[in-house]
């Protein structure tokens, strides 16, 4: 493993225990530059993943809890008029940072949801006319509880699709959980967390991803994949070009960690259910069949040979 990454994960795993694979795919997500959506049941580390994020990574961490009360103002900013310049000034929202946790995504209304789609595509905020820059690295990790739902709103599949990777921690397991139980019982370890990558060095990594080699072959077998899922008579709704573009950068960003610098057909299978599932609708009969969209991509990489 990349030595950089390794340390990063280690630093984590002091507060996240038993969960490196989810890690992985965590950085896998940060160093491709997308947004990370966590689905799971209340009290499984969620916010405290992504607090220890920003502190091992020197970032800004901002959260919010969404409510159908937040408002698209709360996340972008506003014009306040300022009597004594007798101008106005921009306030910023809570978007104007490294790291933003948006807690419970789906209590918040359409129209607040709305307000994410040009900060997470465009990594900028309009407000009155004039765009506002957030710094970089920037991150939306996103929560919600696939369990309840009252009081929640539908994700639009727009907003689905610019999520770059869609993740699920789960319990621990009973080892885990009784490290856990003693490492909580006298302090909180993120306290005793320190930055072990700073921004610059982090943005720096970003860049080296880039950088990794695809044969046309790799990129052809992805196609294949997407293209699958647009065409299969269970799948109402198949994954965009979006989609493969995010399936590639994550290939790399794992062949990045695993200290290649080429991706192999491994990295596409290994990644393809978290890259690829939460973009496709699928059809009555496949609900009726008990199937999932996880189900129907991990068949659909069987199914599909490798170029």
């Amino acid at each position: 493993m990349h030595h950089q990454i390794s340390q990063l994960i280690d630093q984590i795993e002091r507060v996240i225990v038993g969960k490196r694979e989810i890690l992985i795919q965590v950085m896998i997500g940060l160093l491709s530059e997308g947004h990370i959506l966590i689905e799971d049941v209340p009290g499984v580390g969620k916010t405290q993943l992504v607090a220890t994020l920003a502190k091992v990574l020197d970032g800004d961490f901002k959260r919010i809890q969404f409510t159908p009360e937040v408002t698209p103002s709360d996340i972008t900013g506003f014009s306040m008029f300022n009597q004594k310049t007798m101008e106005f000034e921009y306030r910023a929202g809570v978007s104007m940072c490294n790291f933003l946790l948006a807690d419970e995504i789906n209590r918040a209304s359409s129209r607040t949801q709305s307000s994410l789609l040009e900060i997470m595509e465009e990594g900028r905020v309009t407000v009155d006319g004039i765009t506002y820059t957030l710094p970089k690295p920037f991150t939306v990790l996103a929560t919600q509880n696939p369990i309840e739902n009252y009081g929640t709103y539908h994700l639009p599949e727009a907003q689905m699709d610019r999520f770059f990777i869609k993740l699920s921690i789960g319990y621990p397991n009973k080892s885990s959980e009784l490290q856990i139980l003693n490492m909580y019982q006298d302090t909180n370890p993120l306290h005793t967390l320190s930055p072990v990558c700073s921004m610059e060095t982090f943005l720096q990594l970003q860049d080296q991803v880039k950088e990794i080699y695809v044969d046309d072959s790799l990129k052809n077998y992805i196609l294949d994949i997407t293209h699958a899922t647009r065409s299969h008579c269970l799948i109402t709704l198949g994954v965009s070009p979006r989609g493969s573009i995010s399936l590639l950068k994550a290939a790399k960003a794992k062949a990045f960690i695993d200290n290649r610098n080429y991706i192999l057909p491994d990295d596409i299978q290994a990644l393809a259910v978290p890259i690829l599932a939460h973009r496709i609708i699928i059809s009555q009969e496949a609900k009726n069949q008990k199937l999932t969209p996880t189900k129907l991509i991990k068949m659909i990489v069987e199914q599909v040979p490798v170029r």
